[in-house]
């Protein structure tokens, strides 16, 4: 989302020279030659000096908007890759900021393999021909080789690659640090302890971290690392951190509260852990869709700013902004669930702003998935429905429309200064669960999957997660059941992945009838085991719990099965479920545990216990 703005005034430049609070040899625009980027040490504490001068990161994440973040006290970005990394540096300089120029390394949750030795030179060569074509550019601040390309932290193979990059950066640039981003500190900081391990040409430690933002001092200092870090990510709580709906979907935070949370991050870290916290970058200085269409993001698509920019350009000044955001308290409904198609219900906006009268309020209606973003991927917009709201003001009507069945309904707030704020309720319409017509209860036991009997209504077809590490394949291999059975391949070791056998195939939604009435089974049987021992499974039955209008009557689940080299018979209590329409028959699922695994599968089938 970059912008080409325009070039700011040299008095304009003395005055983000004297805010940032460093004088002006240290902006990139006065320094004619290559930067020169280093970090001091001394009595444990550290420091990063550019052109001989210190620099304290006031930064944030994204490519856009470079006069206003100069003129609100910041110095530097962050990029996540080298496209556009040319543009990028020249736009940099012309408004006194340095750029972190990230270096994309690909994650093995979207199927690269760090086991190949072709595929990891091949991006290593990508990688050293971007930094010898910008190595000497002026407003050239570190690099970041890869952002959150570690997944676990566990497999060693990727930080070895993250490693001899390094190495290889520091042959052709010795002027400027290399910095490695990972997606928080790890189960009990273990990617620091790798990090600290295995990257000794690494010179510093990017953190992204949201939820946990305030107690990153305390766990950075208890792993025992001794490199500093930049806080490269922080903003907002995040919707897999937050508290949910019934049926699913993350409470989002006003955009006033999301403000606080930038603070108490910024302040915990840069302002409470100098010597080790050599600054931050927020994130985002722009706007995406994410979960929603306003989660992240310090601007609305407009350009108005929120009170995350509010917050951060206080945080770097130390003074309050003079013309801060509207500040809503609460958006609400007098009826959020089980709402009826074509019903109307109200809304009203509660405000604490003392422009009251002079603000212009908008109400948005949108579709609502419930998707929880994974690792920043790119989310596609959803639906709006103009239609649906009638009124103005802080009091509106909404319609609700048959489909989809999960809304968000948004109210956002302008002053006359460039200002906003934004907040949202999630809305679900409901109804009575929908039963697949003559359905006849199904003679128990119900074979799901087994070599002797093919024909169960359930197909393997609801891959997940990570769907290209999976494989599966009748196998040959001391079957417990006849001469086959299902043989389970995860090819990575991180991120996670699953499959469902599902009846309709692919009816994620619920939108068409199928599946077996398994009234009068007592118990969801299978068999497993592990090809080395020790792996760890999911196993469950109807994912269709929410408010598809043909769902699963019930559900059950196994969590965290450790396997073992041996066949073992395992169980899903069924008695006192409501079996008449399972949809879902059978599913497994996984995290990555630092390797391919391998299982297997077999005699999966619905019985009953009762005499």
């Amino acid at each position: 989302m970059p912008l080409s703005l325009s070039f700011p005034s040299q008095f304009a430049l003395l005055a983000i020279a004297l805010f940032s609070g460093y004088p002006m040899k240290a902006i990139a625009q006065t320094s004619p030659q290559p930067s020169k980027v280093t970090i001091q040490h001394e009595n444990a504490k550290h420091q990063l000096v550019v052109n001989g001068q210190p620099f304290l990161v006031k930064g944030v994440g994204g490519d856009s908007y470079f006069k206003r973040l100069a003129e609100m006290g910041g110095n530097a970005i962050r990029t996540w890759s080298t496209d556009r990394l040319g543009e990028t540096l020249d736009e940099a300089q012309k408004h006194g900021l340095m750029v972190c120029a990230g270096i994309w390394l690909e994650h093995q949750r979207h199927g690269f393999s760090y086991q190949n030795a072709a595929s990891v030179s091949q991006q290593l060569e990508r990688s050293l021909a971007a930094v010898r074509k910008h190595k000497d550019h002026p407003a050239l601040l570190m690099w970041g080789v890869g952002n959150e390309a570690e997944g676990e932290g566990n497999d060693p193979s990727v930080w070895y690659a993250i490693n001899h990059l390094a190495r290889e950066i520091k042959k052709i640039d010795p002027n400027h640090p290399t910095m490695t981003v990972i997606a928080e500190l790890g189960v009990n900081e273990n990617k620091l302890k790798n990090i600290e391990r295995f990257c000794q040409d690494i010179d510093l430690v990017g953190v992204n971290s949201y939820g946990g933002i305030e107690s990153i001092p305390e766990r950075y200092k208890k792993s025992g690392i001794k490199k500093p870090y930049l806080i490269t990510e922080h903003g907002p709580l995040g919707p897999w951190e937050v508290g949910k709906t019934a049926w699913g979907s993350p409470y989002e935070r006003t955009s006033t509260e999301k403000g606080e949370f930038y603070a108490k991050g910024y302040s915990a870290n840069v302002v409470g852990n100098s010597g080790t916290c050599l600054g931050a970058f927020s994130f985002l200085w722009g706007n995406k869709q994410e979960t929603t269409a306003t989660w992240f993001g310090m601007f609305l698509p407009d350009g108005t700013r929120l009170a995350a920019s509010d917050a951060i350009a206080a945080a770097w000044s130390g003074s309050p902004p003079s013309n801060p955001c509207p500040k809503i308290e609460s958006v609400t409904v007098n009826k959020f669930d089980q709402i009826k198609a074509g019903e109307t219900i109200n809304a009203s906006l509660s405000l604490n702003s003392p422009e009251d009268n002079s603000l212009q309020i908008e109400w948005v209606l949108r579709a609502d998935s419930g998707t929880i973003g994974v690792g920043g991927d790119q989310q596609d917009g959803e639906a709006e429905f103009p239609k649906a709201i009638s009124g103005t003001g802080k009091k509106v009507s909404v319609t609700l429309p048959e489909s989809p069945r999960t809304f968000r309904l948004f109210a956002y707030v302008r002053d006359r200064r460039g200002g906003a704020a934004v907040a949202n309720v999630p809305l679900r319409v409901g109804g009575m669960i929908k039963l697949t017509e003559t359905m006849e209860p199904s003679k128990i036991p119900y074979t799901v999957f087994e070599e002797s009997d093919n024909q169960s209504i359930f197909v393997p077809s609801g891959y997940m997660g990570n769907a290209a590490a999976i494989k599966m394949a009748t196998v040959a291999n001391n079957a417990k059941r006849g001469e086959n059975c299902l043989q389970v391949e995860y090819l990575s070791g991180d991120a996670w992945g699953g499959v469902l056998w599902q009846s309709p195939a692919e009816d994620w939604d619920g939108l068409k009838p199928g599946g077996a009435n398994l009234t009068g089974a007592t118990e969801l049987e299978f068999w497993a085991k592990g090809q080395s021992g020790g792996e760890t499974v999911n196993f469950v039955f109807g994912v269709l719990d929410g408010n598809q209008p043909y769902r699963d009557t019930a559900k059950g689940e196994l969590k965290d099965v450790v396997l073992t080299k041996n066949w073992n018979r395992y169980s899903i209590p069924l008695r006192g479920l409501d079996l008449r329409q399972i949809k879902t028959g059978f599913g497994w699922s996984l995290a990555g545990q630092g390797k391919p695994i391998t299982f297997f599968l077999d005699g999966v089938k619905y019985i009953s216990t009762d005499p």
